[in-house]
């Protein structure tokens, strides 16, 4: 069973195309406007082994806030359609990734209830042209949109690109074990019998 999801979402601010597929090879065709943005979510293919294309117009002369939101709807609504009833898929995942100065931990819970704990701090407000308060948006949005828990907390960082690309990456990896397959599960893995 092939585990893609082609998305397409368009309003007055933004005009999204996204194709994920999980069971990748971590290639990746990025285009937000925003060039920090491409790098973080071509990061996340790699790291996490998902094909990734993104092609985003938005209303960048405003500011890069519904290009990034929008994203994240988007990308939340793509792993919840390609993850499909989640029977057989391990659930959960976390992983503690260093990235020079930064060190990052995310866990995540694809239950089918969303919500964010977000526990980061950067010391810049911009990367290049990123404003990096649009990190906690990103993930909040992918939070609803794919009905998962996430939980990410910065455990030490002086460098803010450094920072935002380990918790970007940290989201790849755990990811990628939440979505994949153990064969010992035969349904879903819940008491309740359902996600």
């Amino acid at each position: 069973m092939d585990r893609i999801a082609e998305v397409k979402r368009m309003t007055k601010e933004t005009d999204i195309n996204l194709k994920l597929n999980l069971d990748g090879e971590g290639r990746s065709s990025v285009n937000t406007g925003i060039g920090f943005f491409d790098h973080m979510l071509e990061g996340f293919s790699k790291h996490g082994f998902f094909d990734l294309e993104v092609e985003i117009k938005g209303d960048l002369d405003v500011d890069g806030h519904h290009t990034v939101e929008d994203a994240g709807i988007v990308l939340g609504n793509a792993i919840r359609e390609a993850v499909g009833d989640k029977k057989g898929i391990k659930r959960y995942g976390y992983f503690i990734l260093p990235m020079d100065d930064a060190l990052a931990l995310c866990a995540v819970d694809l239950c089918g209830r969303p919500y964010l704990q977000f526990d980061c701090s950067f010391p810049n407000e911009m990367v290049g042209s990123f404003d990096t308060s649009l990190v906690k948006e990103f993930f909040y949005a992918i939070s609803y949109s794919a009905a998962m828990n996430i939980h990410i907390k910065m455990l030490s960082g002086e460098n803010s690109h450094h920072m935002i690309e380990a918790v970007f990456k940290a989201f790849a990896k755990a990811l990628d074990d939440a979505v994949s397959m153990d064969g010992r599960i035969k349904d879903v893995l819940s008491t309740k019998g359902s996600l």
